[in-house]
């Protein structure tokens, strides 16, 4: 990632995410490129987060490479780019499918999108996993964070309280907790005896 591009911003950004299938002994040959486009993908301009989910044995055959950007501007011109088009050309050979990928721009991507090809959790897993974090942090937001910052001087009040709890937690959930979250649990998060 280039530290001189901007930060993330939920309202603004974009995100990528891209499925690969890959051929019956290929694996190695699409590693060898994974990490060559790793490279030119995180030097891109705009680029804030490069992930690659690499399949589980037993439970999914595919590869899931995430790409977030500043803007969406920003990600439809790594989409769009020649260089990109010429490592997707190269990568061929080694795909038991084409390329596939869709774009969400904004928090949309917390949401399941209609129609996409990359494989998603069942939806009571979806529950299950956010509601399991949000409890926790809505906890202590209210009984440590909000008490202590108010022991510092800042006034009580019931909105701005509110808007500064969801503020809080709406922001670790997105940056902190979510991103490491769903990688621990991701065998039985996509296990798909559900």
């Amino acid at each position: 990632m280039n530290p001189d591009h901007a930060p993330f911003d939920p309202a603004h950004g974009a995100t990528v995410v891209i499925t690969h299938h890959i051929r019956h002994g290929m694996h190695a040959q699409y590693e060898a490129w994974l990490k060559e486009v790793a490279s030119v993908s995180q030097a891109a301009e705009g680029i804030v987060d490069w992930q690659v989910v690499r399949p589980l044995k037993g439970v999914t055959t595919a590869y899931t490479v995430i790409l977030r950007f500043a803007s969406e501007q920003r990600l439809h011109a790594w989409m769009d780019s020649p260089a990109r088009a010429a490592h997707i050309e190269r990568v061929k050979p080694f795909l038991a499918r084409d390329d596939q990928f869709f774009v969400r721009s904004g928090l949309d991507f917390w949401f399941t999108p209609e129609g996409a090809k990359a494989k998603l959790p069942v939806r009571w897993k979806q529950f299950l996993l956010t509601w399991s974090a949000i409890f926790p942090l809505s906890l202590a937001m209210s009984q440590l964070v909000l008490p202590l910052l108010h022991q510092l001087g800042l006034p009580s009040a019931r909105l701005s309280d509110g808007l500064l709890a969801s503020a809080l937690l709406v922001a670790l959930m997105v940056y902190v907790v979510m991103p490491r979250y769903t990688r621990l649990v991701q065998r039985w998060l996509f296990d798909d005896g559900n």
